[in-house]
């Protein structure tokens, strides 16, 4: 911040305390409705002590808005923003607006969107403050907090801040997809950093010794706290209880490390006294696609690629190995080396040894590596992915064998006959068949190259848009619509509406939708673009697509068992649907779907959630397709009512889940009938086997008729959605839903009359 600026926050800041003589501490420093900051101007909101600023950063020429520091002994360069909304960059013409109805707006007029809100609309909201500890507030009539940053973290926690069970931090973003890392509290007491929310890669706290929270201390010191406030572990700073320091934060940093940095009087830089991994290189996915992770002797790592060739300018470091290779597979060593997957980070685990090891992955057309590790246990991962990360160290006692196709070996010449003596007479017969195979060989080779050029001039005709069957930025292969009548075999075999099975060259599975609709080039491209650069484990993954002549098809991977109302119409497989199984695909689509509004860089919405559009793969894991579609074909004024549209489908598709169902709204209308006369057992599905869980089955309706809430704003988010599932957070009853009072005859008192007794 120039010095200029300084002066207009901190004459903002004077004006404040002046009014706030008149007043109390409190409100010297609070902020009326409809203020607003803009990036032009340059504006912020400062706390009453100077310490802390609220208001627009520089990031990598666009800005993100935030709270930061601004003490003076504190140099603008090193003024790290401490909390963000969203973690979204927005353009110079951006303005933040606390507005009149109380809630606080983030709009950029480049993209005429609202790039982030709080949605406290309706919460009596009266004014703001930015308290002396760094905590913004919004205050009701009363001066009770409504929402806080405190209550709301990005990726730091400030002393006096807690973490507790439900809540994340998010690391910003390295590239411009959104992070993988995340710091969170789980129901086991256990704080732990994650990737992709499914690889753990550090753990404090545990079960025997639960904790709720973890809160930083001033003292340099971050504690977990039990249920009874008492303290069951505790990680120290270098520096604790050092008088001289003046500020700390904790920050789940860009790589994937916890970091607790300390400030002290006149001092030039942060600096890092404590950290949660020591070996930078055990972060999971350190190197990302980029190498293996060595740690060298400074402290720090490097990302090599040691099966990369020398003539390979790809940046990435993958697998050298195509399961289509002709030539054979070879299997080469490497000691000291350990390998996972990333994308997906998966891995089969077999109890083996080394030789056996090697054998079994060279014989798998589908393993790309295997790593072998002994202790104590003999095991072999074998990965089935190109995509992996790892380390290299002198200490590990791993090894590594990667496949990678033969080289074809060289012919050697065959050897020169002797000369032999030939007669000088000559064969009038021996001539006439040279003659004669000579004429035959000309004809044939002239019949060959005439249907070589007339298929080639057709194929030539029919194309207007040159085939490129190699993978885009994202990783999706834009494919021709010639090529995607060749691997659907001219559309052959339907598996759903508008959706065709082929087979990639590589042999993998696909499902071809075609969209059937005309859709803007331009557009359509743009929004595949990031459709194909979301990746979740819970996300059916788009491999390619068609944009040729009016034709626009998606090509997704093929989930084995197919959609979910197709499973449940099938004896045999509604038989394996069990209720622990449904609950568990309810969870993982309202992750995806989660994942969709908040985990990604901007939001995005599902737009057509329903059971036909959810599939199940061979382990029966669900996988939700055709997530992102509504902006292809529509464009949305603002994410909050999809968000919600969303939620309501979900609901639906939980109802028709647990009732069997498929007509959704005359099964929700059924089901709320059954369950508000606690006849809710009689709801469920007859034919699932093995028992039902009824605190689960109350648990889940009552989730789902809130997301059936006719009123959008009582809907929940998907985020608590997740949590009710999991059993994290509680639900209390529902009032009825909009369907169901649109469908009640008027004269039947009885449901309002039961619901009054819950």
């Amino acid at each position: 911040m120039v010095r200029g600026d300084r002066i207009a926050c901190y004459s903002n800041l004077l004006l404040s305390v002046s009014i706030g003589f008149l007043l109390f501490s409190v409100v010297s420093s609070q902020i009326p409705l409809g203020s607003k900051l803009t990036v032009e101007e340059n504006n912020c909101w400062v706390s009453s002590n100077g310490d802390y600023a609220v208001g627009f950063l520089n990031s990598s020429d666009q800005y993100i808005f935030g709270i930061r520091f601004n003490s003076i002994y504190i140099p603008s360069s090193e003024q790290t923003a401490i909390w963000t909304a969203g973690n979204v960059k927005v353009s110079s013409k951006a303005y933040f607006e606390l507005s009149r109805s109380g809630e606080m707006i983030l709009f950029d007029p480049a993209t005429e969107k609202i790039a982030w809100q709080n949605k406290t609309g309706n919460a009596s909201v009266e004014s703001a403050v930015l308290l002396d500890n760094g905590n913004f507030v919004l205050l009701n009539r009363n001066k009770s907090a409504v929402w806080q940053s405190f209550e709301s973290p990005s990726d730091t926690l400030l002393p006096g801040q807690s973490l507790s069970v439900g809540h994340t931090l998010r690391a910003s973003s390295r590239d411009s997809l959104a992070s993988y890392y995340s710091l969170v509290m789980n129901v086991s007491g256990e704080m732990q950093l994650r990737w992709d929310s499914t690889v753990i890669y550090w753990t404090v706290g545990g079960p025997s010794q639960p904790a709720v929270r973890s809160i930083l201390g001033s003292d340099g010191i971050l504690r977990l706290i039990d249920q009874r406030s008492k303290v069951v572990s505790s990680v120290y700073g270098e520096d604790h209880s050092d008088p001289d320091v003046k500020f700390r934060f904790l920050r789940l940093d860009s790589d994937g490390n916890l970091r607790m940095y300390s400030w002290k009087t006149n001092a030039t830089s942060w600096t890092t006294v404590w950290q949660a991994v020591i070996n930078q290189c055990d972060v999971f996915a350190t190197c990302a696609n980029q190498g293996i992770c060595i740690f060298n002797a400074s402290d720090s790592y490097v990302c090599q690629c040691p099966f990369r060739s020398t003539r390979d300018t790809n940046t990435k470091c993958l697998i050298p190995y195509k399961p289509t290779c002709e030539s054979g597979s070879s299997m080469i060593r490497y000691d000291h080396m350990y390998l996972y997957g990333i994308y997906p980070p998966n891995k089969t685990v077999v109890q083996t040894n080394l030789q056996q090891c090697r054998s079994l992955c060279q014989k798998d057309p589908s393993c790309h590596a295997a790593s072998f590790i002994n202790n104590g246990t003999a095991q072999c991962h074998m990965m089935k992915s190109q995509y992996v990360g790892g380390q290299s160290d002198p200490s590990l006692g791993s090894i590594t064998f990667v496949k990678t196709c033969s080289d074809p070996i060289a012919v050697l010449p065959a050897p020169v006959p002797a000369p032999r003596k030939v007669s000088q007479k000559i064969c009038v017969a021996c001539l006439l068949e040279v003659a004669a195979g000579s004429v035959v060989v000309f004809f044939m080779l002239q019949f060959g190259i005439g249907v070589y050029l007339f298929r080639r001039r057709k194929s030539m005709m029919q194309k207007s848009v040159p085939a490129h069957t190699v993978p885009n930025a994202t990783g999706c292969i834009v494919l021709s619509y010639s090529e995607i009548k060749d691997l659907t075999d001219n559309f052959k075999k339907q598996i759903g509406q508008n959706v065709f099975e082929g087979v990639l060259p590589d042999t993998r599975l696909v499902a071809v939708k075609d969209l059937n609709a005309s859709i803007e080039e331009r557009r359509f491209r743009s929004a595949v673009l990031k459709i194909g650069s979301i990746y979740h484990k819970n996300l059916l993954r788009l491999d390619g697509y068609c944009c040729e002549s009016g034709r626009r098809l998606l090509v997704y991977e093929l989930a084995k068992y197919g959609s979910i109302d197709k499973c449940l119409e099938e004896p045999r497989m509604c038989k394996r649907l069990t209720w622990t199984k449904r609950i568990d695909i309810c969870l993982s689509v309202a992750r995806a779907i989660s994942y969709l509004h908040t985990g990604c860089r901007e939001f995005v919405s599902h737009g057509n959630l329903k059971c036909e559009n959810v599939f199940l793969d061979e382990e029966l894991e669900a996988k939700v397709s055709e997530f992102g579609l509504r902006t292809i074909q529509a464009e949305a004024s603002s994410s909050g009512g999809l968000a919600e549209t969303d939620v309501r489908d979900f609901g639906k598709m939980m109802v028709v889940l647990i009732t069997g169902r498929q007509d959704a709204d005359e099964a929700c209308y059924w089901a709320y009938e059954k369950w508000v006369k606690a006849e809710r057992e009689m709801a469920i599905d007859q034919r699932i086997e093995g028992g039902v869980d009824l605190e689960e089955l109350e648990r889940a309706f009552r989730i789902a008729f809130w997301c059936l809430q006719g009123d959008e704003r009582m809907r929940p988010s998907m985020g608590e959605v997740v949590k009710v599932l999991e059993g994290t957070l509680s639900v209390d009853p529902p009032p009825p839903p909009f369907a169901y009072n649109q469908q009640r005859p008027p004269e039947d008192e009885s449901l309002s009359e039961s619901y009054s007794e819950l």
